[in-house]
């Protein structure tokens, strides 16, 4: 068990980071942080900003992080939760949960490949907080509305570890620890590149004619993430792989 849950950990903590990297978030984070820090797009576009900019910053990235990680690790929860009470009842629940669960990433993979669009994903529902409240309080609300913006692209990312998560053992710890490390996936790069804005701009100029590219890999992941929940694989993964990497 220890085994497979080290591999579906790193398979949420990966899908975070392309959740990152999707078309919905990525070209919205110089937006997201001006938003967030009340500073300008000059003051964050320079290339030795102060410390003063710099600790902005990264106090309100954080308190955004924790606030979009709140909404995430709940639903995480709830979803072990759920697997767990539906376990109680039924005695094969978890064969059951964990073949639908993988048919459902599978469509998640399918849908953002984009081999085939499912109508139901393409809706937008995005809380917006057209004028921020102040102080940190403001900034937490905002990560909390971010996470509820289950646009095109992330929500079958998040769905995705969710179904995992509702397909697992381990009940509301399962699903916590998976949309944590889902929350770090998308965190970290959040927080880079509010630290290094103007080396972040640069990069997104070369990065984004790449996002398709992107994209496409992460339906490919979500498919084989299905297949395998599906078919009950990744125990044998982690075994094969700790065959090849042992464990410290």
């Amino acid at each position: 068990m220890e085994a497979s849950t080290d591999v579906t950990v790193w398979i949420a903590f990966t899908a975070g980071l392309l959740s990152y990297f999707s078309p919905c978030v990525l070209p919205l984070i110089p937006s997201y942080l001006t938003y967030i820090s009340g500073l300008s797009f000059g003051e964050l576009n320079v290339t030795h900003a102060s410390t003063k900019v710099r600790m902005t910053v990264i106090t309100h990235s954080l308190v955004f992080i924790a606030g979009f990680s709140v909404v995430f690790i709940a639903l995480g929860a709830l979803a072990g939760l759920a697997s767990s009470t539906f376990q109680a009842h039924l005695r094969e629940g978890l064969g059951i949960v964990q073949k639908v669960g993988g048919v459902l990433i599978f469509l998640f993979g399918v849908h953002l490949s984009g081999l085939f669009h499912f109508g139901v994903l393409l809706g937008e529902k995005r809380i917006q907080l057209r004028n921020k409240p102040t102080g940190f309080v403001g900034t937490f609300l905002v990560g909390i509305a971010f996470a509820a913006g289950w646009t095109p692209c992330i929500g079958p990312i998040l769905g995705a570890i969710l179904a995992i998560a509702a397909s697992s053992a381990g009940g509301a710890g399962r699903g916590v620890l998976l949309l944590s490390a889902y929350s770090v996936g998308l965190g970290v790069p959040f927080l880079i590149s509010g630290i290094l804005f103007h080396s972040f701009l640069g990069f997104f100029n070369r990065f984004k004619k790449h996002i398709r590219i992107v994209e496409i890999l992460t339906g490919l992941l979500l498919m084989v993430a299905g297949v395998l929940l599906f078919f009950d694989m990744f125990s044998r993964l982690a075994g094969y792989l700790y065959r090849f990497f042992p464990p410290a």
